[in-house]
């Protein structure tokens, strides 16, 4: 039996494997994945942070995973291979030899169940790249559910266009049924409920979204160029967006004036003219 629990929907990350473009129109496959981050919270989660450890070796292409047993008062250890990434190879290397170890202590290996996930031209925007088909489209898993630790139920939503794009199963837990009420009328009416003060708090005005959609947009980027410091990304986005003005390939707005239409064409920009090759 599994001793750590399976994977939340807003733990599993997308990532696109193919990009196909036919006659019919084409579409994208997906692949589920963990980063190293969700590893280490629930290790953390379920034998606390000072029950578990981690070591790397034949240079970072191992890595060996040890949680304490207390009713055998010792150390037990799992190890597996990683491979190198793209995108700082060492790094990608040490982090994915330790996301490999944690699938041999149990830890997302629901992910091996997943249904092959295929989004249709319909769902996504393909685009030519250099003669070759390409999607920048973000997917995430909107709801997940397992049966005997198989996944049995998913939904992937694509934070572009808001949409569900993929349904596959059904749910394994049904929510319980609300009593029927009866039909007699209450002896004595409800009470008016007072209407609520109004508080400091309702005076605030809104978050603005274009904001809060420019800054998931660069941490996706972050990743995507593979810059590990955060201020590092918000200076090179400020130059590409600079350059992309002076070309005259995107207006001159600040995210005080973008509408969330003017952001998303930004980034779609920033990703044709600088994005990552794949």
């Amino acid at each position: 039996m599994n001793m750590f629990r399976t994977l939340r929907a807003d733990e599993i990350d997308c990532r696109i494997a193919q990009v196909k473009k036919t006659q019919e129109g084409g579409g994208v496959s997906l692949l589920l994945y963990k980063d190293a981050r969700c590893d280490q919270n629930i290790l953390d989660e379920t034998v606390g942070p000072m029950n578990w450890e981690r070591k790397h070796s034949r240079d970072n292409a191992n890595c060996t995973v040890s949680i304490w047993c207390e009713e055998r008062q010792c150390w037990v250890s799992k190890e597996d291979t990683g491979t190198e990434s793209n995108t700082e190879k060492e790094k990608g290397l040490a982090s994915d030899s330790f996301k490999r170890a944690c699938f041999n202590w149990g830890i997302g290996r629901e992910l091996y169940t997943a249904p092959f996930v295929w989004i249709t031209n319909k769902d996504c925007n393909i685009v030519d790249r250099n003669g070759k088909p390409q999607c920048f489209d973000r997917f995430t898993v909107h709801d997940i559910d397992y049966k005997d630790g198989v996944i049995c139920y998913l939904r992937i939503k694509n934070q572009k266009t808001g949409k569900i794009c993929y349904t596959f199963g059904q749910p394994n837990s049904i929510p319980q049924e609300k009593p029927e009420q009866p039909d007699t009328e209450p002896e004595e009416a409800p009470k008016p409920v007072a209407k609520a003060e109004v508080t400091f708090a309702d005076k605030v005005p809104p978050v603005n979204p274009v904001k809060v959609f420019i800054r998931k947009q660069l941490g996706y980027m972050q990743k995507d160029f593979g810059i590990t410091d955060a201020e590092m990304m918000k200076k090179r986005f400020l130059v590409m967006r600079s350059e992309l003005i002076e070309k005259g390939v995107i207006p001159d707005k600040d995210s005080d004036h973008q509408t969330l239409d003017e952001a998303r064409q930004m980034f779609e920009a920033m990703y044709q003219h600088y994005g990552p090759k794949k």
